[in-house]
């Protein structure tokens, strides 16, 4: 009687297993597939263009402009900034929405509600640390 149910519990282990490998395999086949339909993209591309090199199509182009001076520009920095506190609120609004929703289910509200407003008081000393640095000035 011991084994059979030892034998049972293997047997249940190895159908369990086989499932939990079954679904990564189809993960694998289709990234496989993926791989397959990028490589064969690629090779027909390549066999299918036509290959002229001229000594215009061999300069360095970048975006309609001649390539005449140093290749050194300066950056302003406040473009990166004003980009960075765009991601900074665009995470803080993804964070929103499924608050919204777990605030509204039963038996979540005063937690989730002081949670979001530790979230939101550090988004709101960054932003105030960025107002007091001069960031958010356009000039």
């Amino acid at each position: 009687m011991r084994e059979t149910l030892g034998d049972s519990a293997a047997a249940a282990g190895h159908v369990v297993a086989a499932d939990y490998f079954r679904s990564y395999s189809v993960v694998g086949l289709l990234a496989l597939v993926g791989v397959l339909f990028v490589a064969v993209a690629f090779g027909a591309g390549r066999l299918l263009r036509p290959v002229v090199p001229t000594p215009e199509k061999l300069l360095t182009y970048e975006c309609g402009v001649d390539p005449v001076g140093e290749g050194w520009a300066h950056t302003q920095v406040r473009y990166y900034v004003y980009a960075f506190l765009y991601v900074i609120f665009a995470v803080d609004s993804v964070f929103l929405f499924p608050w919204a929703t777990v605030f509204a289910a039963p038996g979540y509200g005063a937690a989730t509600l002081v949670e979001m407003f530790v979230f939101l008081g550090f988004l709101a000393v960054g932003l105030l640390y960025a107002y007091k640095k001069g960031v958010l000035a356009w000039t």
